[in-house]
């Protein structure tokens, strides 16, 4: 077994792997770049190296300078977690050469599988079922198809992770959708290579977790149902899959095993299948690498999954067979993203304030960021998983709601609200939710819902408490009659308490103006506060409320000065200007587009004109509401 492991990734999944290294009794090198020289990872690391500037392409994926850290600390082994170069097969080939372990499958396996169209024709060879469609290529004419083959789903062939995929209702809107999907494609992978497939309307995303060894051993640990998803990407996870029946399910691990030993596999990875409202499955994806959902499989299985990938690397033989799996409970991951669900997900970095995880028994929480931590700009929105594993469905769902209350963020927005709202809504609860349920849910259910009025009530009766000893350490008119007002925070929505003392009692409590009873002293209900933050609890509820300072507040770029006054929605680096001035423009039509935690957002233009002023360059760093384009209307413009 290797003695120290250099960790080539950031955030939450460099802390996870470093965790079981510490364990295992291997040292850790960590990599950072210039906007994570303070991060949790960083911290936990025996060494860290600094990598570069913040872009990613100067720091987190320049191989060269991960394989020379990894040389000058004398790590043995290179584990890239998961995104940035986990699945460039150039890291593994690099590491090769200068005689380091890379803790993930050999570079051919990767190229077998990497190339999405590459992988299609794998399975098809060998009996697994695909959708039907077609290779793009880096043609921008497609085979003439019909009517009936729509609606298509445009993919990237080069990578995954939601980027370069455009769903297709019909062929008029095929060209714009083209052009978008390939741009993105061509951004995120340097790869503009496309290819369709018939998109399934309804279906579910259901993944299986291999990993084999250099000894030919290939087993199974159960799948995961990803179907929670925005904008393609997953928000929810949870094994096992419910609803699925149980022929499926062995069919469906029967393919994975089937593709894995077909691409001479080696290590962790996960072969991902979309399944039609008839319960067909059809081959996706195979992510050769660890998956960021990989926790709920930990905690049915009791298997560490990077202890394995370890171990395998090492050239060490499976220590279990997949008769030695053994399933128990259920469990969910909600991801915990920094982003504005009611501003259509936008990014949301900055600085987190204060850091506020659940502590509850049957919940993981796995985190990259503290208090004081930085979410840039730079990276992906991803702050922690948090994880509930109980005995049914049922109970593990009601318990990541408990986590999710006790959970509290403060200087970014956050998906909280959004997350809560998906485990209260009754497919979900029932297990027959799918691939559109976010879409199917209107924005307003987003909005954080208020915890109990009573517990809020014993929260504000008890922040202030007139004590014998020490009356004068009481705020403000509670010392002696009157009424003070209290601010909180509640996974984003802020709302006041107005509470009212008469003789030492509390008589009155108002909240967001509406009168609430008056709770009668219940020894049940616990309230503790630390530095701005306060804990209610009572029985197995837990809520965590915070005395906002940064939280709230209007967003500088939600609004532009004026008409035609395109501004940054998010603090992001322009990477394509789409006009120039002088040209003329229509309402809606693309001008910029702005890359913010590895996504591209295009800002259109809000009116009919002609641009003015192009107040940014391609690779400038813009702050939310900064000025990106000046559109002037016909009538400014004849002026």
């Amino acid at each position: 077994m290797f003695n120290k492991a250099l960790i080539a990734n950031r955030g939450e999944i460099a802390a996870r792997i470093m965790r079981t290294c510490d364990r295992m009794g291997i040292a850790t090198v960590a990599v950072y770049s210039d906007a994570d020289w303070n991060a949790p990872h960083v911290r936990m690391a025996g060494e860290a190296v600094r990598l570069g500037p913040p872009r990613p392409s100067a720091s987190y994926l320049d191989i060269g300078k991960i394989v020379a850290a990894a040389v000058a600390t004398g790590a043995q082994a290179v584990h890239p977690g998961y995104g940035f170069v986990s699945e460039n097969p150039a890291l593994p080939e690099a590491c090769a050469a200068a005689a380091i372990a890379f803790v993930g499958p050999p570079a051919a396996a990767m190229r077998a599988l990497g190339d999405k169209i590459a992988a299609r024709r794998l399975a098809e060879a060998h009996g697994v079922p695909v959708l039907p469609g077609f290779d793009i290529g880096d043609r921008d004419e497609l085979p003439d198809v019909g009517a009936a083959a729509f609606p298509l789903m445009l993919k990237a062939a080069a990578g995954g992770g939601g980027r370069g995929m455009r769903v297709v209702e019909d062929r008029a809107a095929l060209p714009e959708a083209l052009a978008a999907a390939r741009r993105e494609a061509a951004a995120a992978f340097g790869d503009g290579r496309l290819f369709a497939e018939r998109a399934v309307v309804g279906g579910r995303h259901i993944e299986v977790q291999v990993i084999a060894d250099r000894h030919g051993n290939v087993i199974h640990l159960g799948e995961r149902d990803c179907s929670t998803q925005r904008r393609h990407q997953k928000v929810i996870e949870e094994t096992p899959a419910p609803s699925l029946a149980p022929e499926a399910r062995a069919r469906m691990h029967e393919a994975a095993l089937t593709m894995a030993r077909a691409a001479g596999y080696e290590n962790a990875g996960t072969v991902e299948f979309l399944v039609d409202r008839d319960g067909a499955f059809y081959f996706l994806e195979v992510n050769a690498r660890l998956q960021v959902e990989h926790p709920v499989t930990e905690m049915v299985t009791g298997v560490d999954l990077v202890e394995l990938q370890l171990r395998v690397a090492s050239g060490e033989p499976l220590p279990l067979a997949q008769a030695d799996v053994r399933f128990g409970g259920h469990a969910i991951e909600v991801r915990l993203l920094a982003e504005d669900p009611a501003r259509n997900y936008l990014p949301a970095s900055g600085r987190i304030a204060r850091f506020v995880a659940p502590a509850m028994p049957g919940v993981r929480v796995d985190s990259g960021v503290a208090d004081g931590s930085a979410a840039p700009a730079e990276y992906d929105s991803l702050l922690a998983k948090i994880i509930a594993h109980a005995p049914s469905r049922d109970a593990a769902v009601e318990l990541a709601g408990r986590a999710l209350s006790a959970t509290a963020v403060e200087g970014v927005r956050t998906n909280a609200g959004l997350l809560a709202a998906v485990l209260r809504e009754p497919s979900f609860r029932a297990g027959t939710h799918g691939l559109a349920l976010l879409e199917s849910m209107p924005p307003a259910s987003f909005a954080p819902a208020l915890p109990d009025d009573a517990l809020i009530a014993a929260a504000a009766a008890d922040l202030a408490p007139v004590t014998r000893a020490d009356p004068w350490s009481a705020l403000g008119g509670w010392r002696m009659h009157g009424a003070v007002a209290l601010e909180y925070d509640y996974h984003g929505r802020t709302f006041a308490i107005t509470a009212t003392r008469e003789g030492g009692l509390l008589r009155e409590v108002v909240i967001d103006g509406r009168p609430v009873a008056v709770p009668a002293p219940d020894p049940a209900w616990r309230v503790e506060r630390d530095r701005g933050l306060v804990t209610v609890a009572r029985g197995r509820e837990c809520y965590a409320l915070l005395r906002p300072s940064l939280t709230g507040g209007a967003h500088p770029g939600g609004a532009a000065a004026r008409a035609g006054e395109l501004r940054a929605p998010m603090p992001g680096i322009v990477v394509r200007i789409m006009a120039a001035v002088g040209a003329r423009v229509a309402a809606r039509q693309p001008l910029a587009v702005i890359e913010a935690m590895k996504m591209e957002h295009i800002i259109e233009s809000s009116i009919d004109g002609v641009v003015v002023r192009i107040a940014v360059a391609e690779g400038a760093r813009v702050a939310e509401g900064d000025i990106l384009v000046e559109v002037a209307s016909e009538a400014e413009t004849d002026e």
